[in-house]
């Protein structure tokens, strides 16, 4: 008898999230679909056509980490076995003059999906040792990053309204709470904090990659395209969400679909090519083409400075309990 995959997916009811569970579900995957709003998630997987027995939904608010370690609690009480963990969901607040913050006081962005993440993973990573040999691939910790985390690509160099840049790590180094809500200690920007928290996520990937790379597991990012016309940009003005995907489309041609997106997603988790390698970042490019393969894209040295990227690790630690 065969073994079931399962993986845990964030953000599982829209958007990427949404759509790489119709594509491991397909491939025959168990995914539990870790969502804020279990309605939703329930409507938006029946709509997309998963089957009832190849997802279960498991409440979470990842800028809430007393709901993180209630996950943990819910999804062990299951009994089942969990072969990959894709790190998936991300709030996107541009408009914001001041900080939302998480109930522990954190800006709302990096709390959610940076320091909701890096908890998740933690209390998760005993699962994904203990996983190894249950299929013919190793298990798998797979984080969505984006170009715009990356000065190595185009989109990572646009100054609106800064580029991704931790700095010196002093907002987080003083505690990282009311008034301060930058990782860097700089002045409130809120498009700048979605961009460092996600770069905070590569960087904590690849982080994971040195430190567990003789567990077996599979430590890598992706980024599967422009993602122009997913809810993530449901809080940017209505303008924006008419011109950004044409523009994508026309001019810089980066544009793909959500679908595309969670097929390459489910890609990464799940074919054997895609575990040849770990603390890799997989990209489409910026560029698509029909055809098109992907390839390992470097890492800017805002993302690979050791002693800085080891400094975001410790603070992390204790900005989520950990140490």
């Amino acid at each position: 008898m065969s073994v079931q995959p399962v993986v845990i997916i964030t953000g599982a009811s829209s958007g990427v999230g949404l759509w790489t569970t119709k594509s491991l579900a397909d491939r025959g995957w168990l995914v539990i679909m870790a969502c804020r709003d279990l309605a939703k998630a329930e409507r938006a997987a029946t709509e997309t056509g998963i089957p009832a027995d190849s997802r279960r939904l498991l409440h979470i608010d990842l800028g809430d980490q007393a709901s993180v370690r209630r996950f943990v609690d819910e999804f062990h009480a299951t009994g089942l076995a969990l072969d990959a963990l894709l790190l998936n969901a991300a709030v996107y607040l541009p408009r914001l003059e001041a900080p939302m913050r998480s109930p522990e006081g954190y800006e709302i962005s990096v709390a959610t999906n940076y320091f909701g993440h890096f908890l998740l993973a933690h209390l998760l990573i005993d699962d994904l040792k203990k996983a190894k040999g249950r299929l013919a691939s190793p298990p798998r910790l797979i984080t969505l990053g984006t170009v715009t985390a990356n000065s190595e690509e185009f989109g990572g160099k646009i100054p609106i309204p800064a580029p991704a840049e931790l700095g010196d790590l002093s907002g987080l180094t003083a505690g990282f709470k009311a008034p301060i809500a930058m990782i860097d200690g700089k002045p409130f920007k809120a498009g700048k904090a979605y961009k460092d928290s996600k770069l905070a996520c590569m960087i904590m990937s690849r982080e994971f990659q040195k430190r567990w790379r003789d567990t077996g597991i599979v430590f890598n990012t992706l980024y599967p395209g422009c993602v122009a016309e997913t809810p993530l940009f449901r809080h940017t003005p209505p303008a924006f969400q008419k011109i950004f995907p044409w523009f994508q489309k026309n001019i810089t041609k980066g544009y793909v679909s959500q679908p595309l997106a969670g097929e390459r997603t489910a890609q990464v988790i799940a074919e054997p090519a895609f575990a040849s390698q770990s603390g890799v970042h997989w990209s489409w490019g910026n560029r698509q083409k029909e055809g098109r393969m992907p390839f390992a894209q470097p890492l800017s040295a805002r993302g690979t400075n050791e002693a800085r990227n080891e400094r975001l690790w410790d603070l992390t630690m204790q900005a989520v309990g950990l140490a």
